[in-house]
Parts: C-alpha cells; structure tokens; sequence
C-alpha cells in the first residue's frame, strides 16, 4: 500500500515563507510525476507545482517567481519551497504522485497553509 505523508504547514504571517514537504513510502516500483495542488475553502482544487522524473516542471501562473518545486528520488520525497506569501495562498496543500504507472495517481492529506497577519 503506497502513502503520501506531508508536513511543514502552519501559520505564516505575509511575506513570509514555508517549506513543505511529502514523502512517499509503500511498495514503490517507479514514480514519475510528484507536485502539489492546492483548495481554498469554497474554490476547486488547483494545480501548484508538478514535476515529472524527466521533463518541464510546470507551474501555476500564482506560484511562478515565488515558489519552487523539487524533488529528491532517493527519498522519494518532492519539496515545495513557498516565500513572498499571500493571503491568497491560504489552502490546503495536498501532495500528488503517479506511482507504478502515469495512470495509477495517489494523493496526500492535505496540510494546511494559513497566511496571515
């Protein structure tokens, strides 16, 4: 059974920064794509960060210039570096990996990202 575990959410004021992280632990024959979404109360969950084992990283217009993805596959764990923090970045930030094949998608619990004054 593969599970995704994030940590390092919390309280942040604006302007500050955060690093999250996710590591993913199981039965774990190839990962490709690790990277992070995101759901504001009220609003869909959304693309932040995805990065593939080889190809482009892609962000979303909101985190490019601010926040930067990265993984490390020893550990099979990607990171989400976030600074210059919004009120607008306040989510749920949840962890997404495709295991074992492109189709087969896990996610994470969520970790919560408050950002405020």
């Amino acid at each position: 059974q593969v599970q995704l575990v994030e940590s390092g959410g919390g309280l942040v004021q604006p302007g500050g920064s955060l690093r999250l992280s996710c590591g993913a632990s199981g039965t774990i024959l190839r990962i490709y794509t690790m990277g992070w979404y995101r759901q504001a109360p009220g609003k869909q969950r959304e693309l932040v960060a995805l990065m593939p084992t080889d190809g482009m990283i892609n962000y979303a217009d909101s985190a490019k210039g601010r926040f930067t993805i990265s993984r490390d596959n020893a550990k099979n764990t990607v990171y989400l570096q976030m600074s210059s923090l919004k009120p607008e970045d306040t989510a749920v930030y949840y962890c997404y990996a495709e295991i074992g094949s492109r189709w087969n998608t896990f996610w994470g619990q969520g970790t919560q990202v408050t950002v405020s004054s």
